[in-house]
């Protein structure tokens, strides 16, 4: 596939990449669609200031690139009409079909994440993907060519914003895409991730590629002749091509594997495309008849495809001149599946109607949610999808010749579970190359992993073993014998572990009241009762400590309800009305919540809204009431169309506030002496209390300097960062979830 184009495409664009493909597309059907989003879409802008019709054409000609089909091409051009305009999806459905309708849907639903805390939105937003594919592979396709535009064009966004979606990118979208084989979108979500996660470390090694680009090509070039010499004479139709690594590649090898770039010998690479397996091995024979193979450095990858069907052979070989290079030999149809993974199915037709071929390529990800059904971590299920998602592989042998796939550093209970759940829970030891290995040995490709294990129901698996397997199989098969086979040993171990937590904590509750205490919690869990929660703290589906804070809270309300006369347990809520608010009623907070009154007001941490900010109030499970700014990102555009509207009430600053709020800002300096001691003394200056401060210096001469203040309000705010732009060297000041410019905009 060429490059993708990093800019804004409109609709002609798309119509001349339409014409390239006559009969495969319904032009009428996707003229309509881009019509309707035209039109709902009218006004709106992105961030950069662009018209907002331009992001889902871009969109719509990255799906015609990888060859999908009209209807992936329609729902691209509508992904956003439904979240972001008033059109419904049974409109979609009436006018293009319930294909279409679906795949908007589910486009939306990955989207739409309504959790407060990072760690519990990115769990969800990945289960929520892993479903979707499973469902329709296509969704995800359109969903990562979104995020692949949005990569492209996120340079107006503010730095930290565009390094919290690089990160993403690179952790969650880039590994999907891996997975499913789509290495042109993969190697670009890389690449410009890495330019805004390490933009020091992607331009030293831009500027390597560019100043050695004409010896590189030159030497590309020479080598590609002499191959396509030699194999034209033996093998008709040979077709041989050159490549440059990506960036990333490069990075990654550098800085996480330590090398030099004289170590890395793969940044150039020839390509030989051929039309049968057995040309390839003809053609590997040539290759290394003509240029010295590198011990150590051939992979077959033909006989021993990769977990997304990638297969070619690869050798390292020495050139005349002296300089080490890449060669990859595969037919056409690996060729195929190698740039475009799933989406060839569509592109190239490969099997389109065999459902059991698609199937068998997508059984990865059912196994991956099975693997997390009893996981109410959201950290460690984001750890275990990354890990089983990660690029870097193992690849060992059983000594049946039975060839296993791993993510890097697993050990060897990872390859008796990936074995069989028996294998693994009847564990002794293990050999590897028929030597005696401790099980927590770290495989290593061609290693022939031979697993001891002794009689059934005389063995079980050690707990222990959850801290030292790598791979979430693995893990959860543990977790699942100590469920079935020791629920009363676990309930018993769960509930000293919570009961000695609850001693060191000071929660002092009778055994109805510590239920109560927990209800909210495990409701929000999803576990159903409290044995079950016992037994999931033993076998490690649920962490402890990570639930104190909550726990803390639901005690202390239980204590303050002993304290006070009883009243009445009647639920009610406020919805959003235009009319006058009734029976106003001030709080400690400074905030007041129309006709509510002794209600428990917390300011949300998401956007720390300050008195000046326009608010509204959410009515959380069990947590009282949370004030968010109105521009949070926590706060749906649409209130009607939320799941419960009702639960989002009106809410002001009271006329008179005797209290004050902590905030956060963030200054954007070129790096000097004695920076943060003016930056601290300004505050002194105006008696600002200092809470936290932190700072960090970057390369480029420049350093991000933080302080977490005490303040009145917005306006005694902006008076501190009028101030603030005023220090030596400042470039901008900002309020954590509000930019501030050094113009004074506020």
């Amino acid at each position: 596939m060429a490059a993708f184009r990093k800019y804004y495409q409109d609709y002609e664009e798309l119509c001349e990449l339409l014409d390239k493909h006559p009969g495969d597309y319904d032009r009428e059907k996707i003229e309509r669609a881009y019509r309707l989003a035209e039109k709902m879409h009218g006004d709106q802008r992105r961030v950069s200031g662009v018209p907002y019709i331009l992001h889902p054409t871009s969109v719509a000609c990255i799906i015609v690139d990888l060859g999908m089909d009209t209807d992936s091409v329609v729902a691209a051009l509508l992904h956003d009409v439904v979240e972001d305009t008033p059109t419904t999806l049974d409109q979609l459905k009436s006018e293009f079909g319930s294909d279409v309708a679906h795949l908007v849907d589910g486009v939306t639903k990955i989207s739409k994440i309504a959790y407060t805390e990072k760690e519990e939105r990115q769990a969800e937003n990945v289960r929520k993907m892993l479903i979707a594919m499973a469902d329709d592979i296509r969704v995800i396709i359109i969903k990562l060519a979104d995020r692949l535009h949005n990569m492209r064009t996120i340079e107006c966004m503010r730095e930290q914003k565009r390094r919290d979606i690089a990160l993403e990118t690179m952790e969650v979208f880039a590994p999907i895409a891996h997975r499913l084989g789509i290495k042109a979108i993969k190697d670009e979500m890389e690449d410009l991730s890495l330019q805004y996660l390490d933009p020091i470390g992607y331009k030293e090694i831009e500027n390597y590629l560019e100043n050695n680009m004409a010896d590189g090509q030159g030497f590309i070039n020479k080598i590609m002749a002499q191959i396509n010499e030699r194999v034209s004479m033996n093998i008709e139709n040979a077709i041989v091509s050159g490549r440059v690594k990506s960036i990333h590649g490069i990075y990654k090898k550098l800085i996480v594997q330590g090398k030099s770039l004289r170590e890395i010998y793969d940044i150039y690479a020839v390509r030989v495309i051929v039309e049968t397996v057995f040309d390839c091995y003809n053609v590997l024979g040539i290759i290394h008849d003509m240029f010295q193979p590198l011990p150590s450095r051939f992979k077959d990858y033909i006989s021993t495809p990769k977990p997304n069907y990638y297969r070619s052979l690869h050798t390292t070989v020495i050139g005349t001149d002296g300089v080490p290079f890449e060669v990859q030999i595969r037919t056409r149809e690996m060729h195929m599946t190698a740039e475009y993974g799933i989406a060839a199915h569509w592109k190239y037709k490969l099997g389109i109607n065999n459902k059991s071929s698609m199937d068998e390529q997508l059984a990865w990800i059912r196994k991956m949610l099975a693997n997390q059904e009893d996981n109410h971590d959201p950290a460690r299920l984001i750890k275990d999808i990354k890990t089983d998602l990660s690029s870097d592989e193992v690849f060992v042998y059983t000594p049946k010749g039975k060839l296993i796939n791993l993510p890097m550093g697993s050990t060897a209970i990872d390859v008796a579970y990936a074995i069989h759940s028996e294998v693994g829970n009847r564990m002794l030891g293990a050999k590897a190359n028929y030597r005696i290995v401790p099980i927590d040995y770290v495989v290593k490709t061609g290693d022939i992993i031979e697993i001891l294990t002794g009689k059934e129901g005389s063995v079980g698996p050690s707990r222990d073993w959850l801290k030292i397997v790598k791979t979430s199989e693995a893990r959860n098969k543990i977790r699942q014998w100590f469920k079935r086979e020791k629920r009363d040993e676990n309930i018993a171990l769960g509930k000293a572990e919570f009961e000695k937590e609850c001693r060191r904590s000071g929660i002092d509750l009778n055994e109805q009241d510590l239920a109560r205490m927990m209800e909210p919690i495990l409701k929000k869990k999803n576990i159903p009762n409290m044995e079950n929660f016992y037994a999931s703290l033993s076998y490690g589906g649920t962490v402890l400590w990570k639930l104190l804070p909550r726990m803390k809270e639901e005690y202390l309300k239980i204590v303050a309800e002993r304290e006070k006369p009883a009243s009445s347990d009647e639920d009610f809520v406020v919805p959003i009305t235009d009319e006058e608010p009734k029976m106003p009623t001030s709080s400690k907070s400074g905030v007041i919540i129309e006709g509510m009154d002794d209600v428990d007001i917390k300011l949300a941490k998401c956007c720390t809204p300050l008195p000046g900010d326009d608010i509204i109030a959410f009515i959380t499970k069990g947590h009282g009431i949370s004030v968010h700014k109105r521009m949070c990102t926590n706060v749906p555009k649409n209130i009607d169309d939320t799941e419960d509207p009702t639960r989002w009430i009106h809410a002001r600053w009271a006329d008179s506030i005797n209290t004050y709020f902590r905030t956060d800002i963030e200054i954007n300096a070129y790096d000097r002496t004695g920076l943060v001691a003016d930056l601290s003394g300004q505050l002194g200056n105006m008696k600002i209390h200092i809470h936290n401060m932190s700072s960090r210096s970057f390369g480029n001469g420049k350093a991000i300097v933080r302080f977490n203040i005490t303040v009145r309000d917005k306006s005694h705010l902006r008076d501190i960062i009028s101030r603030l732009v005023g220090v030596k060297g400042v470039i901008s000041v900002e309020r954590m979830g509000a930019s501030i410019g050094n113009t004074n905009m506020y």
